[in-house]
């Protein structure tokens, strides 16, 4: 089985997806592909330059992540355009990851994509978990991991989908608003009941 695991903006999800990874699945980190397919020499790099100009580019030929961030930010157009070089380079690896993962006997895949669902990559998933916290506690995450203000938070919230909308669209939320261990309590009674799905009911459940 694919597991697909996303979420809002510091709700946890890496802190999931580790959880699983401990309790013996396979992770296969969306972020981390996206990171390979822009290595120096990769077409993906320079349809991004040839867009962006090399302004993206550090002196070495590396992607400035930074700055490209920057560019895309408050752009919606420039960021439409970033995702259409990039979302079916990271589609392409990921289908080639998880073919790979499974054929080497993994009875479960979990594949880590903070925008599952804005990539349309939950087709390429079994099942689509989300990892849900209050606003408050997202709010007081992100800005303590990324040093930045409660506007700011805010603003880099609302470029995303809604949380209330990918957890109407999940077949498995848990609650990462409680302790790690609450946490990993629920990613282990999730993993006992993965092998039992049925798939007769529609609505999300909690994975308490």
């Amino acid at each position: 089985m694919v597991l697909g695991v996303t979420g809002g903006i510091a709700s946890g999800k890496t802190t999931v997806a580790l959880a699983f990874k401990e309790l013996g699945a396979v992770v296969i980190n969306a972020d981390e592909l996206a990171r390979e397919i822009v290595r120096p020499g990769c077409s993906v790099l320079r349809q991004i330059a040839e867009y962006f100009g090399n302004r993206v580019l550090l002196p070495g030929g590396a992607l400035n992540r930074p700055l490209l961030a920057e560019l895309i930010f408050n752009d919606d157009e420039a960021r439409r355009a970033l995702n259409r070089i990039t979302h079916p380079a990271i589609a392409a690896l990921a289908a080639k990851r998880l073919r790979e993962a499974e054929c080497g006997g993994a009875s479960l895949v979990v594949y880590d994509a903070p925008l599952l669902f804005e990539a349309g990559a939950d087709g390429q998933v079994d099942k689509v978990l989300v990892v849900a916290v209050s606003e408050e506690e997202q709010l007081t995450r992100l800005m303590a991991r990324d040093g930045i203000g409660r506007e700011q938070a805010l603003a880099r919230i609302a470029a995303q989908m809604p949380l209330a909308e990918k957890i109407a669209r999940a077949d498995y939320v848990v609650d990462n608003s409680g302790s790690l261990e609450e946490t990993r309590g629920q990613v282990s009674a999730l993993m006992e009941r993965l092998g039992r799905v049925s798939g007769e009911s529609s609505a999300p459940e909690s994975a308490e």
